[in-house]
């Protein structure tokens, strides 16, 4: 018979540090989402009640009306929706190629590339506003989706070809010298042999570019000027007037626009974790 020893004071008070620490992360990070859950459904009296109300009663849909039929909300969802899809799109096409390249051929000074590249989207984005505002004025791309596509991928696919790189350079090169001695050539190997290894990483990469795309609000604001290509975070400012902030409204925005995120992480759940584990076990 193997004997069993219980586990040391120290290690159920360490375990029990750990469960609290992680309940005041989730506390942390799930508490300002249900408060704005409540004030969504609350009436504009009950808003500005001493002490604020926990939860909504009476209850109403007041602001989600005025999002959706007064504002006219969901055409700003339909923008975002294109905007930053097509932009998640367009990194993971360019950004996987480019990272294959650098992680499984032989580039001289790859590394030195690769952080030029990630140099590339340090600047900040108050310092190149204005001189992409002239060049998108002269190529005549203001206030179109394919403006803020091109700026979103400029200024996400530095980020993606450096993660991507990680993922793909942790894969063992081996499988590369197989495939090409069964005369597969360089895409067929990425398509066919990296990309289904890789692809947890992928779908971590394609969520961190379409969140990025998705809240971005300084160059939505620059560079569009109507509700027909304006995105969510832009059409959320424009709720707020010069003596009034609407905060029920504002809250049922927000609401219905991490609710999508909320529910690609959740989808994506198992993805998304064994994409940030990749490479941590040593081949």
């Amino acid at each position: 018979m193997i004997d069993y020893a219980p586990p040391s004071r120290a290690l159920r008070l360490r375990n029990l540090a750990l469960q609290l620490s992680g309940l005041l992360i989730v506390a942390w990070s799930l508490v300002p989402f249900l408060w704005q859950l409540s004030t969504a459904f609350q009436p504009d009296r009950e808003l500005m009640a001493t002490p604020p109300h926990l939860w909504p009663s009476p209850a109403t849909l007041e602001h989600f009306y005025n999002v959706f039929v007064v504002k006219q909300f969901h055409w700003y969802i339909v923008n975002s929706v294109i905007v930053a899809g097509a932009t998640t799109l367009l990194c993971l096409i360019f950004g996987l190629l480019g990272a294959y390249g650098l992680a499984r051929f032989d580039v001289r000074g790859r590394f030195g590339i690769l952080g030029v590249i990630l140099s590339i989207s340090m600047f900040p984005q108050i310092a190149i506003v204005a001189p992409l505002y002239l060049i998108m004025s002269d190529i005549e791309l203001l206030d179109t989706y394919t403006g803020l596509v091109v700026v979103y991928l400029a200024l996400g696919l530095p980020l993606v070809i450096w993660v991507l790189f990680g993922y793909l350079h942790s894969v063992p090169r081996e499988l590369d010298e197989a495939a090409k001695i069964d005369g597969a050539g360089p895409l067929r190997i990425l398509f066919l042999i990296i990309l289904p290894m890789a692809l947890p990483g992928i779908v971590t990469t394609g969520l961190l570019a379409f969140i990025a795309a998705w809240n971005e609000f300084m160059f939505a604001l620059a560079f569009t000027s109507n509700i027909e290509h304006q995105t969510i975070p832009v059409g959320i400012a424009n709720f707020q007037s010069l003596y009034y902030l609407p905060w029920g409204d504002l809250a049922a925005a927000s609401v219905v626009v991490t609710l999508p995120l909320v529910l690609l992480v959740l989808f994506f759940q198992r993805r998304i974790i064994a994409g940030l584990t990749q490479g941590a076990v040593k081949e």
